[in-house]
């Protein structure tokens, strides 16, 4: 039988998890994700936790923040100052907005604090800093 290797084109199931269960991500209930291995579509460690399986393989991988979206970038929280955001844009803590930089690009970021003068944002991914843990099921490989 043959095992997943890259540039193959792979079908996988999935459901992720943080370490202590809490679910944030699945394929149940929908088609298995296709991506090509080796080709940086999908998170490091993903894609190394699907090398080597077989159709119909189940495993379950670990993988550490390094392998997945990466420590938190304090960087990327940004402190601005309240007078800065337009009115009409909610602030509330939690909250994801799309900031468009110079040239068009939009960047999610999530508010993370407010107050009567500033707001602080942070434009990392939700995961960054996360270990994750993916329960597996290779469905193809074309």
């Amino acid at each position: 039988m043959s095992q997943a290797k890259a540039g193959d084109k792979v079908q996988v199931h999935y459901k992720g998890t943080l370490p202590d269960g809490q679910l944030f991500d699945s394929s149940e209930g929908r088609e298995p994700l296709s991506f090509t291995l080796g080709s940086g579509q999908v998170i490091k460690g993903f894609d190394d936790g699907v090398t080597g399986m077989a159709i119909g393989d189940k495993k379950t991988i670990h993988i550490p923040n390094e392998e997945a979206y990466g420590p938190v970038n304090e960087d990327m929280v940004v402190r601005f100052d309240r007078a800065q955001i337009p009115a009409d844009i909610p602030l509330e803590v939690g909250v994801t907005l799309n900031m468009h930089q110079d040239g068009g690009q939009v960047i999610p970021v999530v508010v993370k604090e407010v107050t009567d003068t500033y707001v602080v944002l942070d434009a990392n991914h939700p995961l960054a800093g996360q270990d994750l843990v993916f329960e597996l099921e290779l469905m193809g490989i074309n």
